[in-house]
């Protein structure tokens, strides 16, 4: 397949079987998968709440299957065609429950996924366990896995941890179940799809494994929530969806959603800024040979050099080097990120001199756009 002949349809609804239409799709073209497969849910029977009303499971024809064998030929069928469409860097969420996921988890391994993490879903507004014989399902499972073991696959470090405060994303998510005004009614005022997902879960997985720009293709589009996210975060999406219904009610949430363009701040992951050697801090006149920075308890001081080295202060060794190997010496530690380690004194502020980086940094973007 030649993804030079055929033109990738972003940002459209495919109506169609999934692993068909995927077929069609040029190779290597995709950045990112979002797959919400049937889970197999094998419910025996209605279930009701205790005052007798019935509870509006999942019985859907889609999710229905013979047997476990015949679930996994889906699986896989539809699995190693998502493999052949992400990109050599490209990467894959797969969400399930108990049901299905650890059914998916293998045959993701055995197709060369290479898992990244799995990530737990807490809901905050869990169904009830009505019969009260089991645990409550409080939760979903992801699988967020690259193409392959040496994929150079995206992750949005910094916007996670400004997501969460300034502390590291965990791999536990508490986010509500799509309720109240955001839950898609029909005409009947039924649910549209028993399970759409909120988009609070879409935005964040976007947001952390994808670019703006990016293509996302969604197999099982359902409702639409991933085109939905996707257009607001400025991505181009690609739905395959084989009931025609819910395809037309994607179509037309879809149609309502205004993109985030003036109020989306692309955070670049550090790793994919530009090199800033420490020495240039110093060319700059930023920092002058002869400073003194310490660590941010005062405990360690180094004096700068003119060559951007440093050299440790009232220590029994002579140690000089760079700001990474001394701050690692001093601490007798394995390694250390100098730049935040060390610090410098801004009037009576002590800042790390990251600060002084990302100065560097701001006046080279500047440069570029003039």
């Amino acid at each position: 397949m030649s993804s030079q002949k055929i033109q990738l349809p972003t940002d459209t609804i495919i109506n169609g079987e999934c692993a068909k239409e995927m077929r069609k799709l040029p190779a290597e073209s995709i950045d990112c998968i979002f797959a919400d497969p049937p889970y197999n849910l094998q419910l025996g029977g209605d279930l009701h709440r205790p005052n007798n009303s019935k509870v509006d499971a999942v019985n859907d024809d889609w999710d229905q299957f013979d047997s476990l064998k015949a679930y996994d030929k889906f699986t896989k069928e539809w699995l190693s065609t998502a493999h052949d469409l992400l990109k050599p860097d490209g990467t894959i969420w797969v969400i399930g429950s108990y049901h299905n996921i650890f059914r998916l988890g293998y045959i993701l391994q055995d197709l060369g996924f290479w898992i990244l993490n799995d990530v737990i879903w807490r809901k905050s507004n869990p169904m009830p366990n009505f019969r009260g014989r089991r645990f409550t399902n409080a939760h979903e499972t992801m699988i967020w896995a690259s193409k392959s073991e040496k994929s150079k696959y995206f992750f949005n470090y910094d916007a996670m941890k400004a997501l969460n405060e300034d502390l590291q994303m965990r791999s536990d998510w508490y986010l509500p179940l799509c309720t109240g005004g955001e839950r898609l009614k029909d005409k009947d005022g039924n649910k549209a799809h028993p399970t759409q997902k909120p988009e609070a879960l879409l935005n964040r997985i976007l947001l952390s494994s994808t670019r703006k720009g990016d293509t996302v293709l969604d197999p099982f589009f359902g409702t639409g929530t991933t085109g939905a996210a996707a257009k607001r975060l400025s991505r181009h999406y690609i739905g395959i969806e084989q009931d025609k219904n819910y395809a037309k009610i994607a179509k037309v949430r879809i149609a309502q959603v205004e993109p985030l363009a003036d109020n989306l701040v692309e955070t670049k992951p550090k790793r994919e800024k530009p090199r800033v050697p420490f020495g240039s801090l110093v060319e700059r006149g930023l920092l002058h040979p002869g400073a003194i920075l310490t660590d941010s308890k005062k405990r360690h001081s180094v004096k700068v050099h003119a060559d951007g080295s440093v050299i440790a202060q009232n220590h029994i060794e002579n140690i000089r080097g760079s700001i990474h190997k001394v701050g690692a010496a001093v601490q007798n530690a394995p390694s250390c990120n100098g730049w935040t380690f060390w610090h410098y004194m801004d009037g009576k502020k002590s800042l790390p001199i990251d600060h002084l980086r990302e100065q560097i940094r701001s006046e080279s973007s500047q440069s570029a756009v003039n």
